[in-house]
């Protein structure tokens, strides 16, 4: 599709300079006569770096109008489609490319306007025009300078960039987030904000959390370790006490004891790390088999457990992290994204007063409540992201 309009546009416009003027060793020619080459199919058919270099150095009248201005149209159709496909064709090359095209296009009919005036550069424009189209897509503002700065080895365009930079955030603040936050959410991706979502006092842990729980004995049947792993997709599992004979173990959820992960069951699964008998126990743990597992863990598909064996007992406690963080059924989703965002927590274990644990909170579930932002007005809404601890 690319080379098609590229080849379009230089069969119907007539854009040949005269090879003097053009600063790439190897010009192209195409349909122009000899001792000329086509500015069109430089464009196209150089790198993009190339490209955006010779927007930013090449002299005036390098460059139509008319060709700058077909380019920019065709060049944002061709980005937009691109990164819609999920694929690694680029944004940082591209935004800098279209930019810098619409840049030099304003520069050079702000010099025809004013032919005499020495201080109008369309070269100057071009970066300028960069760091607009570039700082409104990624919405970054003092790397982004340095970036420009040191690629261009310009430092007296640093206040320019910056002041540039800055209004094309503002700017596109006013109307939506960042191409990468947007991205971000569309692929439900829970990455917490710098602050907790405003108005969110009054929403409980009790509220977001998920329930019913998966616990784990901390003496459990190998076989409904087994079974448990193939029917859910979490990734960590409360470990509690077994009810006592005078409660009713369907309505007790058991005491926290501690929190064991997905990946830990499997290593042990793996290395057969059970017995017949639960009264009697070897210890033969070794940190080796843990990291030597790190980081690809295998899946419980690919543990074979014998019928025999799924009939054993094994024991968590040594494997499983006795004092976890915890979360009172009563805080705040203030205080539950503070502590997710302080401690890069991934599951967070709510517990009752009687330090039952009643529920799960992972940072889905948190990052599901985010700001909303239109037009200068703000609220909080909730989003649909998949859950998975």
């Amino acid at each position: 599709m690319g080379a098609t309009m590229g080849f379009l546009m230089i069969y119907f416009l007539d854009d040949c300079k005269p090879i003097g003027q053009d600063p790439t060793k190897f010009p192209i020619q195409m349909y122009c006569k000899e001792g000329e080459y086509s500015a069109v199919a430089a464009l196209w058919f150089q790198t993009p770096e190339s490209s955006v270099r010779s927007l930013f150095h090449d002299p005036k009248g390098s460059h139509n109008d008319i060709t700058l201005a077909i380019f920019i149209v065709l060049y944002f159709i061709l980005a937009v489609f691109t990164f819609g496909l999920s694929m690694s064709s680029g944004l940082f090359i591209p935004s800098l490319l279209i930019g810098s095209a619409w840049g030099r296009l304003l520069g050079s009919g702000l010099s025809r306007m004013w032919p005499h005036c020495v201080v109008l550069d369309p070269g100057k424009y071009a970066l300028l025009g960069a760091a607009a189209q570039l700082g409104g897509v990624v919405r970054m503002t003092i790397s982004l300078t340095a970036i420009l700065i040191e690629a261009t080895q310009g430092i007296s365009f640093g206040l320019p960039v910056i002041i540039v930079l800055i209004m094309a955030k503002w700017v596109g603040d006013f109307f939506n987030e960042g191409i990468y936050d947007i991205h971000t959410q569309m692929a439900g991706i829970p990455l917490l904000q710098w602050e907790a979502p405003p108005l969110s006092n009054n929403i409980y842990a009790s509220e977001i959390m998920s329930h019913p729980v998966v616990t784990l004995k901390t003496v459990e049947n190998v076989g409904h370790i087994v079974e448990l792993l193939k029917c859910v997709s979490f990734n960590g599992f409360p470990v509690v006490d077994p009810p006592s004979s005078d409660q009713n173990e369907i309505n007790s959820y058991g005491r926290f004891r501690g929190l064991i992960l997905r990946s830990q069951l499997i290593v042990l699964l793996q290395n057969k790390i059970f017995n017949e008998y639960a009264e009697f126990w070897e210890s033969s743990l070794d940190i080796k088999m843990f990291r030597k597992e790190y980081p690809r863990y295998p899946t419980i598909e690919q543990v074979t457990i014998t019928e025999e064996e799924k009939t054993y007992m094994i024991d968590l406690r040594p494997v499983m992290n006795p004092c976890p963080y915890t979360l009172q059924h009563s805080a705040t989703l203030p205080r539950t994204f503070r502590l997710f965002r302080a401690l890069g927590l991934r599951h967070l274990p709510v517990v009752n007063d009687t330090n039952e644990v009643i529920g799960m909170i992972t940072r889905k579930d948190v990052a599901r409540y985010r700001i909303w932002k239109h037009r200068g007005k703000m609220g909080l809404e909730e989003l649909s992201i998949t859950n998975k601890i």
